[in-house]
């Protein structure tokens, strides 16, 4: 597999296909940040996540049109915009959902699987219908264009560098709001024991909502951020699905530290194996080496300390 390469060649292949996994590691973890808030606190299988990304992708790809059509002055911040209304589209429909859909499976996780399932199926069509079958892809600003020249061999592409600062402010963010205030005490509370919370005060209907709300808009925003590095369409989100589950599965479902180091883990691995195998073969090797430490270790990478 190797040869045919110098060491300095390696050296600068590893280093590129380091970066590129660095990049992929950054969607992965804005989507595993979403899906195991909805699957790791609320025992939700949500088949639908990848849709909701490419909601906000879509938003995206819109608000990119709106700012070159009737705003170009302001086209180098619409990149921000697109990120907040990706979140907001994304968070109101995953509110609607939970509300008119998964409320009333709760405690059913088989039931949720089959349910979003179906609405994937749904919002696919519904994306086909509005925006055509065919891909599309997002006008970047002038000043996401463009890489830095580390070496002769190494170039750093901006994008990538604003996706990986992205995805450090998110994570922060997420850590502070699950654990560091009393909406995410409320949640872990809702959680442990729905009936003693419910007992003493905490509206735990409006906090599913709430949460489920939360984890799609956070999806939303990886859909903008996935417009960075790829095209758009009706079912890119499948693309992503099964190695997000595996993310979160991999670090330890209810685990922000265990769902960073599973996408760490998984995205070099696939980034580097790409490069000198198909990008099916790396899958297979990566979802092979999964599955077996997941033999010696169910819980994943990381688990929470629970008193029973």
């Amino acid at each position: 597999m190797f040869s045919g390469y110098t060491l300095g060649e390696l050296g600068s292949i590893l280093a590129m296909q380091g970066f590129a996994g660095l990049i992929l590691f950054s969607v992965f973890v804005l989507m595993a940040l979403g899906l195991a808030i909805i699957f790791g606190q609320m025992n939700v299988i949500n088949m639908a996540h990848g849709e909701f990304m490419i909601l906000g992708a879509y938003v995206t790809y819109l608000c990119s049109l709106f700012f070159q059509e009737y705003l170009p002055a302001l086209f180098s911040v619409s990149f921000f915009v697109a990120m907040i209304l990706a979140f907001i589209a994304s968070g109101a429909l995953g509110m609607f959902v939970e509300w008119a859909l998964i409320r009333h499976l709760y405690k059913r996780p088989l039931d949720t699987l089959l349910a979003t399932w179906g609405l994937s199926l749904v919002l696919q069509q519904s994306y086909r219908s509005i925006f055509g079958a065919r891909e599309v892809g997002v006008t970047l600003p002038d000043w996401l264009l463009g890489a830095i020249d580390l070496t002769d061999f190494i170039q750093i592409p901006i994008n990538g560098i604003f996706v990986m600062v992205l995805t450090a402010l998110i994570t922060v963010a997420v850590y502070f709001l699950m654990f560091r205030s009393s909406w995410g005490k409320q949640v872990r509370a809702v959680v442990q024991n729905r009936v003693m919370a419910g007992a003493v005060g905490i509206n735990t209907e409006r906090t599913d909502r709430m949460t489920f709300g939360i984890g799609c808009g956070i999806a939303g925003v990886a859909g903008s951020a996935f417009t960075m590095i790829g095209s758009t369409g009706p079912t890119a989100g499948q693309l992503y699905i099964v190695d997000t589950f595996l993310v979160v599965v991999f670090g330890g479902a209810a685990s922000l530290l265990g769902t960073i180091a599973s996408a760490f883990t998984i995205s070099q691995a696939q980034s580097t194996i790409e490069f000198f195998m198909s990008g099916s073969m790396a899958k297979v090797i990566t979802l092979l080496t999964v599955v077996g430490i997941l033999m010696l270790r169910p819980q994943g990478l990381f688990t929470l300390k629970i008193r029973r």
